[in-house]
């Protein structure tokens, strides 16, 4: 008998379906995530660690052919030699072992401690060191590398049976012990013959980065003898004492990038001092011993030497850049607590928020002010002053030129404009002149070669010049739209950015919505690079070398690719001396940025999709060859997942958008469906990215709800300016029913579920509503009249900004504007809302004021509205605890299931979790019929 081979293929593939299996809330945990991943820099090998959440992290080594080298449990964090022959990793304790000792309170000292695992790629031999706190690998160089152990045990020592013991004795008895302040032992491992000198009780230490040469700082031994700083040269084997002191500590040991200089801070002083006297050191290759720069009696304009300034050189390493500080504030410490007064003064037109100030205390406390010398002509110049406190230097350090900006004149305004305005100067770190080239503007840089200043001026919407030399402004742009298209807030749009400079400072090139534009920074012309408008393909360059400052004509360049219509990604290969396009790759997918290895044009970048995880893929500058080199999440196939597809259908404003609807994999267009919709602003062009089930913290997790039966839509949003409520309501309500209209939903079971300004749009919506069944605010503004008048506890900034010209889109201040203030916010409707809610809104909130949550909750409650509410303690604007997490996405999900798949009621929605109960009885139970 013959069976037609159709019907076959049909029926297993119906069978195959049918036996996916539905993941669970238990399934949640299987999935892995993929974390530091990196290239060897010969390209043939590469590492990373497959990892599950609160457990252990996985490591794996793979060739360049794909092949699996070396799987380690527990380990993490590889990073490969310069030269690719071997690779160093970390083993972390086992976590259930280390939990249980948690769990019997053993003490932090008596836990087990991290290992460092070395790895020879070609002899596959592995050695393992314990008790390691922390490794370092040459950058540029290769054959050593240096790590910190935690304690080396000592012999014991013979006992003794007579009473001669002396008080010597016993104090010799007692070792000196690492610690952060006493230092820890560096071993110092020549990696291939595996000869290692130890240095004991180092502080800090650093390798130069081309230069084979080794510097660390020391406490000494248990009387400190030996104490000081060292340099060790690996050409030559010598270890020299360039300094030496009784009890000093150091700070920013810091080479150049050759080693042949090397500057430090120290502070000699073991007394309690307020005011430190830090001395700053430099030392070049052939001395003996470093000599002192500056102290603080020597240092410019009555600053002080900062030892928490950063300390860098030239590439050319003829500049040393060193931090410069004021004097600090003197306490006076023999003041009793009883007697200092704790009173905050908040003043009207001082330039930063008090809040702002409490915030920023610390950084204010150490700030440091660039300065540099020239060891060309002896010269010092202090490049950051307090009239213009920060700098931007540029060619690493060669230039003779800085751009130093203040905000200070418009800090004021900038907490209701939102705008960072600054007057910027140029310095010239050879003379020391200083000269004021722009004021009240946005943003400022300079060019690699420091030719130009140039920025985005985002209030005329316009790129812009400035020759250093000629001091000529010029408006490259202006009249043209190189400004985001699609702006929709009462604010200045935002530029498309820029891909950087060609070079010779010769040209800039500019991003508008599509393309990339070369243009002569001197007289503005200009021509389009790309071409994308046409097919609205959007090109953008990919910069693959971390240290490149200037684009070269001589390579290809590599662009990335999309297309805002099919949503395609991909990759293609620009030749900058025909101006042609060849595309290399392109797809229904999401693609992440290539990393390229150093030494070689191997490149290793991810693709994703809906169904497709993004796995690790290497291939080469050409993109010909494709090697797959992981399978994070082999078990997705045996679960049923979903699809996702674009939608589009037009507002009740006539607007025409798009949104996105995901299915089940098993989806029936004859069936009814449970509909969550979920959405933010704008969210089609990520119908590409994968979404993996995972334990949430704002949002539904997508495949997770599609495979127990759901259907998700995620609407985009259009806003008009002073409605932002409306809008939503116009925009999410047609595109839900234009679902509806398809068939297969039932429109008695559609939830909402949205965090944040998607939290505010819910809580608007269901005043406004009453075709959703249930929904999830997260963090909602319910009062904009009292969140206007709020703090960002984060950033310490007022929250008028965002009412005024950002996100919240009302365009005015409530004294200006209060009807829209009042028709924006949910809390003056209250009594309208039908529709049952579940609140989540954190006590440690930085973002939404969690007072607002309170509002809604108490309002609604106040009216026996059905709601319950969240808050999970200390934690910000989002739980991050990982049980939080969990915690959070059973009980949306048992919230959702209960009122649109009529599953049973669990008990904390029946009667809540009372607070003698708290952190003991969940209530995750589920009430029997």
């Amino acid at each position: 008998m013959k069976l037609n081979l159709t019907y076959i293929f049909i029926l297993v593939s119906f069978v195959s379906i049918a036996q996916k299996k539905t993941l669970e809330f238990s399934d949640i945990q299987q999935w892995n995530s993929i974390k530091n991943e990196a290239i060897a820099p010969n390209g043939h090998f590469i590492v990373y660690d497959l990892e599950q959440e609160n457990a252990d992290s996985h490591l794996h080594v793979t060739s360049n052919k794909g092949a699996n080298l070396l799987e380690y449990f527990r380990a993490t964090n590889g990073q490969f030699t310069y030269d690719s022959k071997f690779l160093a990793f970390t083993i972390k304790p086992l976590k259930d072992s280390l939990d249980n000792m948690l769990r019997h309170k053993v003490k932090k000292d008596k836990l087990p401690k991290d290992s460092l695992a070395i790895y020879n790629l070609d002899s596959k031999e592995l050695d393992k060191i314990g008790n390691v706190k922390s490794y370092q690998l040459p950058e540029k160089w290769s054959g050593y590398i240096g790590y910190l152990l935690e304690d080396i045990k000592a012999p014991k020592k013979e006992i003794k049976t007579d009473s001669t013991e002396t008080k010597d004795d016993k104090k010799d008895a007692k070792p000196k012990k690492v610690s952060k302040t006493n230092g820890y032992h560096l071993v110092i491992r020549n990696l291939n013959s595996k000869a290692q000198d130890t240095f004991k009780y180092v502080t800090h230490y650093t390798f130069a980065k081309t230069g084979k040469t080794l510097a660390f700082s020391t406490t000494g031994d248990k009387d400190n003898n030996g104490e000081g700083v060292f340099i060790y040269d690996f050409n030559t084997s010598q270890l020299t004492n360039i300094y030496s002191g009784k009890k000093a500590k150091y700070n920013k040991l810091s080479f150049s990038e050759t080693g042949k200089r090397f500057a430090f801070v120290v502070d000699a002083d073991t007394t309690k001092v307020q005011i430190r006297p830090n001395e700053l050191y430099i030392w070049e290759a052939g001395q003996e011993t470093a000599s002192k720069l500056y102290d603080n009696a020597t240092t410019p304009n009555g600053y002080l030497v900062s030892k928490d300034g950063t300390i860098t050189f030239s590439k050319d390493e003829s500049k040393l850049y060193f931090g410069l500080r004021k004097p600090p504030i003197i306490k006076d410490t023999t003041l009793l607590k009883d007697e200092i007064v704790n009173l905050e003064v908040w003043t009207y037109n001082e330039p930063r928020l008090y809040t702002v100030q409490e915030l920023q205390v610390k950084n204010d406390t150490i700030k440091s002010y660039e300065t540099v010398y020239n060891f060309n002509n002896k010269k010092t110049v202090q490049i950051e002053t307090e009239a213009f406190p920060y700098s931007t230097l540029t060619n690493k350090g060669n230039s003779n030129i800085t751009l130093v900006n203040t905000p200070t004149p418009y800090s004021l305004e900038s907490q209701w404009t939102g705008r960072s305005l600054k007057d910027y100067a140029i310095v010239n770190t050879k003379t020391g002149n200083q000269k004021i080239i722009l004021k009240q503007m946005p943003n400022a840089s300079l060019s690699p070669k420091g030719a130009f200043v140039f920025g985005y001026h985002s209030i005329d919407s316009t790129w812009f010049t400035y020759n250093v030399k000629t001091n000529k402004y010029l408006e490259l742009t202006k009249g043209k739209v190189f400004y985001d298209e699609l702006n929709d807030s009462p604010d200045f749009p935002s530029s498309y950015g820029t891909a950087g400079w060609m070079e010779d400072d010769k040209h800039i090139l500019l991003y508008d919505r599509y393309d990339i534009w070369k243009y002569n920074p001197n007289t503005g012309e200009t021509s389009n690079l790309t071409n994308g408008r046409a097919n609205k393909i959007v090109y953008r360059y990919i910069k693959l070398d971390k240290e490149e400052e200037s684009i070269s004509v001589k390579n290809e360049w590599l662009l990335s690719t999309f297309n805002e219509t099919t949503k395609a990604g991909g990759f293609a290969e620009f030749n900058p001396k025909n101006n042609t396009i060849k595309q290399l790759e392109e797809g229904d997918f999401s693609y992440s940025k290539p990393t390229k290895a150093e030494l070689s044009d191997a490149l290793l970048f991810t693709r994703e999709s809906f169904t497709e995880f993004p796995n690790l893929r290497l291939t080469d500058l050409s993109f010909k060859k494709q090697t797959v080199l992981s399978d994070a999440n082999p078990q997705q196939k045996d679960f049923n997942w979903g699809t996702i597809e674009l939608v589009k259908w037009t507002s009740l404003d006539g607007e025409e958008l798009e949104g996105l609807l995901v299915k089940p994999e098993n989806f029936d267009p004859n069936q009814k469906y449970p509909m969550i919709v979920n959405f933010y602003e704008r969210s089609s062009d990520d119908i590409h990215k994968h979404r993996p089930p995972s334990f949430v913290r704002s949002t539904i997790s997508y495949s997770y709800y599609a495979s127990r039966g759901y259907v998700i839509f995620n609407p985009n949003v259009k806003y008009r300016e002073g409605y932002p409520g409306e809008s939503a309501l116009s925009c999410v309500v047609s595109g839900t029913n234009a679902i509806i209209k398809q068939g297969f939903i039932d429109k008695n079971n559609i939830g909402l579920q949205g965090h944040s300004w998607g939290g505010y749009q819910i809580a608007y919506l269901v005043t406004k509503t009453n075709m959703f069944k249930a929904a999830e605010s997260g963090a909602p503004v319910v009062n904009m009249i009292s969140a206007y008048g709020g703090i960002r506890w984060w950033t310490g900034l007022s929250r008028q900004f965002q009412y005024e010209h950002t996100q919240s889109r009302i365009g005015g201040t409530p004294w200006e504007y209060p009807m829209r203030y009042i028709e924006n916010s949910p809390i003056f409707n209250i009594d309208k809302i039908n529709t049952p809610l579940l609140i989540l809104h954190n006590d440690a909130d930085g973002h939404v004021p969690w007072y607002q949550g309170i509002e809604f909750f108490v309002s609604l409650r106040r009216l026996g509205k059905p709601a319950w509410f969240l808050n999970y303690n200390d934690e910000p604007h989002w739980p991050l605890k990982y049980q939080n997490r969990k915690d959070f996405t059973l009980r949306m999900s048992q919230f959702f299931d209960y009122y649109l798949q009529g599953a049973a009621k669990p008990v904390w929605m029946e009667r809540g979790v009372p607070a003698i109960e708290k952190g003991i009885n969940q209530g995750y139970e589920l009430l029997k019929e």
